[in-house]
């Protein structure tokens, strides 16, 4: 490793830390399910619940939220043929398909 490489990584002023406690609007952008079924989850006991971090703070550990999602079954139902596709727009006179 180059002494000036070596030098950036020591002194970086900005370190790059894993997150280690998730709030619960991350938790459920990080599984893409909605706020509301990650309360339904944690009732259920399906999914770990929140720790208290401080007095009226609570959060995910965030590698009990990864585990988790690792050991969820594999899933023999295909996704949605519309999944991550956009809704096609409807065509306009300018784009010269339809005419008025």
């Amino acid at each position: 490793m180059k002494t000036d490489e070596l030098l950036r990584k020591q002194y970086d002023p900005k370190p790059r830390i894993q997150p280690i406690f998730m709030d619960l609007q991350t938790v459920a952008a990080a599984l893409s399910i909605s706020v509301s079924t990650v309360q339904a989850l944690v009732r259920a006991g399906d999914l770990p619940g929140p720790r208290k971090i401080s007095g009226n703070r609570v959060g995910w550990l965030w590698r009990e939220i990864v585990e988790w999602s690792e050991n969820r079954p594999l899933s023999d139902i295909p996704p949605p043929p519309n999944t991550g596709a956009k809704k096609p727009r409807k065509p306009t006179p300018q784009d010269g398909l339809i005419t008025v």
